[in-house]
């Protein structure tokens, strides 16, 4: 009986080493998983939070249009990834954020610079303008008859 009781004491004293390191390598290999996680999403709330300045600098040039009653144009420029309000200074998409815009064959001014015209009415030129960051694809569409601007997640 004696000889049992040893046999307990013995399993409930401790870990083996093997088991501990089976133990270290689970918890790194989840480690590891949970930070590529949080890379892609916040790489993903970059490209969201790039989206809405985007959207919020197109209403701020249709809203001119309208205030002033004389047209201006929204310009994105693919090459250097940057974009421009009128009266504003250009801003820059975050690192690894590609755009691209489609809009009416008047406003392109050259093979990277193209814009979006609003109206004193409040119409445009319309077109959309796509923001594109690992695989996630984000369309921001300029609707031509009321110049309303919206997002839109594509799945990549």
């Amino acid at each position: 009986m004696n000889y049992c009781k040893s046999i307990r004491y013995r399993k409930g004293r401790g870990f083996t080493l093997v088991e501990l390191m089976v133990v270290m390598v689970i918890i790194a290999l989840v480690m590891g998983l949970v930070a590529t996680s949080m890379s892609r999403s916040i790489s993903g709330a970059e490209a969201r939070s790039a989206a809405r300045k985007l959207v919020a600098n197109i209403r701020y040039t249709r809203a001119r249009a309208i205030i002033d009653k004389s047209e201006q144009v929204f310009q994105v420029d693919t090459d250097s990834r940057s974009y421009q309000a009128p009266g504003r200074k250009a801003i820059n998409l975050p690192e690894g954020v590609e755009v691209s815009i489609t809009t009416a064959r008047s406003e392109i001014t050259s093979e990277s610079v193209s814009g979006i015209r609003f109206f004193p009415d409040g119409g445009s030129t319309g077109g959309h303008i796509e923001l594109l960051v690992n695989g996630r694809e984000y369309r921001v569409n300029i609707a031509w008859l009321t110049g309303e601007a919206s997002i839109e997640r594509k799945e990549g």
